[in-house]
């Protein structure tokens, strides 16, 4: 019997090894723009030029130009898991030679408004954490793997960074993932004429929308709405945004060694407003500014 045991676990070893690599769909290098859910990818397939469609797992990848360059346009999905599933998939079956994500966002810094386009210099994961043991009404046992030197605790939430391979062999553990400083210094050049103010029902922002580029941006598996949170966020993290997608997607831009960077314009103020969540309201006038600054430095890179 363990001879058969073994020579059946070779033989699925030999299959294993033998398997193909997935095929790459397109050899040509692109920019990959992202977008996680259909209302912010809009505006991007309606200006590109020479659209073809690829499904790969259900995922459809369009590969066009846009504004004169090779992109290759895709959904992450909304939350962190298909964010980051689905841009690895990306850089399996294609020729991505850098990552700009574009969509929406809820507002953390009182200093930003609906309509901005925020570009942080960094994004992490707020949801990675440790739920601390409740010994009485409100009162929680410090976590036995905390790190006494992490950042401040909401409650029962305790965050941490996460610990991922490295190259080497080795592991590292960090929270903010950076974004290319050479994307980056183009975004703080772009220029912000190109924002929209109003939508096509006449419903418009308060003032003029700025591109903010700098400070840091969140990601987590929560729609926020919650002004408590949003306050602790933004004390403990000095966050200019939150969202859905972007912290992962930077973590797989991180580990394969891709240039990344995300336009997130905003939507609603993730709870901070004294009214109802202004997202259905704003949604399409966020999306449509993130893709237009993602168009402006398309062209940037043209030049």
């Amino acid at each position: 019997m363990p001879s058969i045991k073994l020579a059946s676990a070779c033989a699925l070893l030999a299959l294993s090894a033998a398997a193909p690599a997935a095929p790459v769909l397109d050899a040509t290098a692109r920019t990959a723009v992202v977008s996680a859910f259909g209302p912010e990818e809009t505006l991007l397939l309606k200006q590109a030029a020479n659209k073809r469609e690829h499904l790969v797992n259900g995922v459809r990848f369009t590969t066009a130009l846009l504004e004169g360059q090779p992109v290759l346009l895709f959904m992450s999905g909304v939350s962190m898991s298909n964010a980051a599933m689905n841009t690895q998939l990306a850089l399996d079956r294609f020729n991505v030679r850098r990552i700009v994500f574009s969509g929406i966002a809820g507002g953390v810094d009182d200093q930003l408004r609906i309509g901005d386009v925020a570009v942080p210099r960094r994004w992490g994961n707020y949801a990675e954490a440790i739920y601390a043991r409740e010994t009485a009404p409100g009162h929680y046992a410090p976590p036995p793997y905390a790190d006494p030197a992490a950042r401040a605790n909401y409650g029962m939430i305790h965050p941490r960074d996460i610990k991922l391979a490295t190259a080497d062999g080795g592991s590292e553990t960090r929270f903010w993932f950076e974004v290319d400083p050479d994307l980056l210094q183009l975004a703080k050049g772009l220029p912000a004429d190109t924002l929209r103010r109003c939508d096509a029902a006449q419903r418009c922002l308060s003032a003029p929308p700025r591109i903010v580029a700098g400070g840091s941006g969140l990601s987590g598996p929560i729609f926020m709405d919650n002004a408590g949170y949003r306050d602790y966020l933004a004390k403990t993290y000095q966050a200019q945004v939150v969202d859905m997608e972007t912290a992962a997607v930077a973590q797989v831009a991180h580990a394969n060694r891709v240039p990344f960077i995300a336009f997130r314009s905003l939507s609603d103020l993730a709870g901070g407003s004294e009214h109802a969540n202004e997202m259905d309201t704003f949604m399409q006038i966020a999306a449509d500014n993130a893709a237009n600054t993602v168009r402006g430095l398309l062209r940037a890179l043209k030049r």
